[in-house]
This record gives structure tokens, C-alpha cells and sequence, in this order.
């Protein structure tokens, strides 16, 4: 059986290296996001065929050899194109870690522990159109121990248990010619969608550290991200918080670092010499300030179909209740073969304290009928003082 592989990172390179290894499966081409990443490194170990995405979302015709059999893909985040699939004879097939149509989404193992689920599985699907909606191929699964986490979880039952049916679903094509085919009940569907970890504004800074907030832009190229670790590492600080992105070709990135005050000047200056490479570079050193009572930090999550004027229309109604944006973070996800895409907003808002959360919440609620989005808020407790 030919098999092109589509994945990233641990369990890419894991299915690349357990399959390649059993009697009658050779692949024909291997499709990674990134040169380093783990899979891209497996690849070229082997001296298979190797396609680095352009796009990191999105695996074009080209990617996929001509002669394929069967598409896999493990741990992607990319849409397989139609012309993708068209190479391959019996099309694709992917591992989700979850007993679908339960746990549709790219976190469905968090999701698991977080429902409380006793019992959990895996699954091969088609890559079809939708979000983990095409027909199942195959279904484990396994019970859920008490107080798992959901690493935990994977590392012991649900990675394990992928390779397994993948090694079962390509043997099953080989001697049939045909991949089985099971309709998913969409009565039971469920949504596991990403989970973005709580960020307490109001945080209390160490009287023995400086705050150097870094800002990075340059052409993107391999390296960036350790070259700052490096740096803070040196000086002895402590990597706080962090955003990157690559748009339109270029790096950007901002990072907190927490730095002991005596290494402060030194590594604000190491950092700076990153513009010898052609990056673009401020620091901003701070001792840390709390947020005042008079204000409050709130959370809001959004999530929509995209279209035009979501934030415009969002952050119209924020600044007209003199809300302050302290961070914010958007996102467009492409879902399934389809293509359909999904508008995402995360952000931080410091809030008159004399403004109710929930007339905000009813405010935004009209705003969230009108455009068809979702729209969460939530109210961040002030960090308690320390003893």
C-alpha cells in the first residue's frame, strides 16, 4: 500500500516511523509544516519524498506523489485540497482522538477530561467536507483513569491506540481495495474547540525581577524563537508569556520575559543585537503595576463565521463604554475539506468597575444576533495578596 503522510510533530512522526517499518506499506511522499519540524526530520532521515507547506493550513494537488494509494494524516492542522485527495486512489483518512462524532475539534482529549467522560476513543474518519464529520473507518476504545489528565491520557491510551487502527484501516485496504465506511450520527455530535488558557491581567511581578516586554518583526526564517531562549537563558529569565505568528512571510513576536534586576540592561542589550540578522527589535522595561480598583479585567472569547467588520463593530462598542483592549488575538481556522471558514477572537479587556459584566454580556449579545458569532464573557478575580 502507498502511503502519503500528512502530519507534524511527535505522533507524525511516530505513525511515519512505526508504519514504515511493517510489510507491504511504503510511502510515497511525506507533508510537513515546517523544515524542523519532527516529522520533516524523520523524512529526510529516510530518504522520502519531502513537501513543506507554503501554507501551513492548506496541502495542495502537488504535495501528494502521483501513484498514491492512501492519504493519512496524523497530528495536521491542514485542509487536505480536493486535488489532494484526487491523487490518491482511495482517497484519506485521518486519526482523531476521540469516539466520534463526539469531540468534533482540535482539542477533543481536553474535552474528555473536561466532560468528565469515563471512557474515551479513537478514531479513523474520511477526510471530508466538515470538521471531523466524514465516515469512520474504524473505533477503539479505552476507559478514562481517575484524576488523568488528558496528556496523560494520550501518552498512555489514545496515541498507542492510533497507530494501531491506522496499521488495522491500511491493511484492511490493501487485501479489500476498498476502505470501510460507517456514517457518522450526528444526533451525537459534540464540539471540542480550542481551549485558550485563562491570563490573570492583574499579576503580581516579583520585587526581584524587571519586566522586559520584547517585540520581534523580520523575515521568518529558522531560528528565531532559540535565539531569544538562548538569550534568557544566559541572563537567568524566565520566559513569562509569549505570542508569535508568521504573516505573510514574516515573523512577529512578542514575549515577556521576567529577568533578575542586575541582568536586566544586559539582556535588553543582547536582545537588541538580534538586529545584526536583520530583525526589528523593541524592549520595553518595566517594574510591574497593578491594575486599579476602579477598573476590572475581563475575559471575552468569539468565535463566528468569518466575514467582514467583526472586530471594527466589536471594539466600536468597547470603546464607547471606555473599555481598554489589553490584548487581543484573532485567528481564521479553515474547517474540513470544505474550506468554510471560522473567525476567532481572543482578548483581554480592562473594564470600568461601575459597568456591570452582565450589561455588557447583553450589549454584545445583540451585537452577536446581528453578525451570527458567539460571544463569551467571563470576569478575572484580582490575584490575592501575598503573605
Amino acid at each position: 500500500m502507498k502511503c502519503a503522510l500528512v502530519g507534524s510533530r511527535f505522533f507524525g512522526a511516530q505513525v511515519f516511523e512505526t508504519l514504515r517499518k511493517e510489510k507491504g506499506i511504503e510511502f510515497t511522499s511525506v507533508v510537513a509544516p515546517t523544515e524542523d519540524d519532527r516529522l520533516a526530520q524523520a523524512a529526510r532521515a529516510a530518504g522520502v519524498p519531502l513537501h513543506i507547506l507554503e501554507n501551513p493550513r492548506f496541502v495542495p494537488g502537488e504535495a501528494i506523489a502521483e501513484g498514491t494509494d492512501i492519504i493519512l494524516a496524523a497530528h495536521t492542522h491542514a485542509r487536505v485540497s480536493d486535488e489532494a485527495l484526487a491523487r490518491a486512489r482511495l482517497g484519506g483518512i485521518g486519526y482523531h482522538p476521540s469516539l466520534l462524532p463526539r469531540h468534533r475539534g482540535i482539542a477533543a482529549v481536553e474535552w474528555t477530561i473536561l466532560e468528565g467522560d469515563p471512557i474515551a476513543g479513537g478514531s479513523i474518519y474520511h477526510l471530508a467536507d466538515g470538521w471531523d464529520a466524514g465516515a469512520v473507518a474504524a473505533q477503539d476504545w479505552c476507559f478514562v483513569e481517575k484524576g488523568e489528565t488528558a496528556r496523560e491520557l494520550w501518552e498512555r491510551a489514545l496515541a498507542p491506540m492510533g497507530l494501531q487502527l491506522l496499521s488495522k484501516v491500511i491493511h484492511h485496504a490493501a487485501e479489500h481495495g476498498v476502505l470501510p465506511a460507517f456514517q457518522q450520527d450526528a444526533r451525537f455530535a459534540t464540539k471540542a474547540p480550542m481551549i485558550r488558557r485563562s491570563v490573570v491581567l492583574a499579576e503580581e511581578v516579583s520585587a526581584t525581577t524587571t519586566s522586559l516586554v520584547v517585540s520581534i518583526v523580520g523575515a521568518d526564517r529558522h531560528g528565531i524563537v532559540r535565539s531569544l531562549a538562548e538569550r534568557a537563558q544566559r541572563y537567568g529569565a524566565n520566559w513569562a508569556a509569549s505570542r508569535m505568528s508568521r504573516l505573510a512571510g514574516e515573523f512577529a513576536g512578542m514575549v515577556h520575559f521576567e529577568v533578575p534586576h542586575e541582568n536586566a540592561d544586559a539582556l535588553a542589550n543582547a536582545l537588541r543585537g538580534l538586529e545584526s540578522s536583520g530583525l526589528q527589535v523593541v524592549v520595553a522595561k518595566s517594574n510591574g503595576a497593578e491594575v486599579s480598583d476602579a477598573i476590572k479585567s475581563v475575559e471575552l472569547e468569539l468565535i463566528g463565521d468569518d466575514r467582514v467588520g467583526i472586530v471594527s463593530s466589536l471594539t466600536k462598542i468597547l470603546a464607547e463604554r471606555n473599555i481598554s483592549v489589553e490584548s487581543i488575538h484573532t485567528e481564521i481556522v479553515r474547517s474540513g475539506v470544505s474550506g468554510k471558514q471560522t473567525f476567532k477572537i481572543g482578548a483581554h479587556l480592562l473594564v470600568p468597575a461601575k459597568l456591570s459584566v452582565d450589561d455588557l454580556r447583553q450589549e454584545l449579545g445583540a451585537l452577536a444576533h446581528e453578525m451570527t458569532v458567539d460571544i463569551a464573557l467571563g470576569e478575572k478575580p484580582k490575584s490575592e495578596p501575598s503573605n
